[in-house]
């Protein structure tokens, strides 16, 4: 049995909640400029997703460059300034722990590029033609 406060997914309502939270404040700081880094203030990155582990003392950052660029070398930028992101986060986060910030490259849009272009491949394409036909 579901408890109310989970979504289908089974994620509390309070973990995406606070997960929200943390992506809104990570992506001010970088718009703002706030952390002084070369390559952060020289790149767009864009924080896509946080999830919170259960105990909201972790918290994954899932993180974009604008069009891929320098992903490596924008990571190891985030990862330098981790205590500065945590200090900020806890700050202006309610929460009885800091959360230990981990930075991951997101890579749900190459995984959505990917099977798009599997799918517009003319042999996937014409079985996909195929089955609908024999639906019909």
């Amino acid at each position: 049995m579901a408890r109310h406060n989970e979504t289908p997914e089974g994620r509390s309502v309070r973990l995406l909640r606070v997960g929200e939270q943390f992506r809104h404040i990570l992506s001010e700081l970088l718009a703002r400029g706030d952390v002084h880094d070369d390559v952060l203030t020289s790149h767009s990155v864009s924080i896509t997703e946080v999830r919170m582990s259960p105990d909201l003392r972790h918290a994954t950052v899932f993180v974009k460059s604008l069009l891929g660029a320098d992903e490596a070398e924008v990571l190891k930028a985030l990862r330098t300034n981790t205590a500065f992101l945590q200090r900020e986060v806890a700050s202006r986060v309610r929460l009885k722990y800091a959360a230990k910030l981990k930075f991951l490259a997101d890579e749900s849009f190459d995984e959505a590029s990917n099977i798009e272009k599997l799918l517009s491949n003319p042999h996937v394409t014409q079985d996909l033609n195929a089955d609908e036909d024999t639906a019909d």
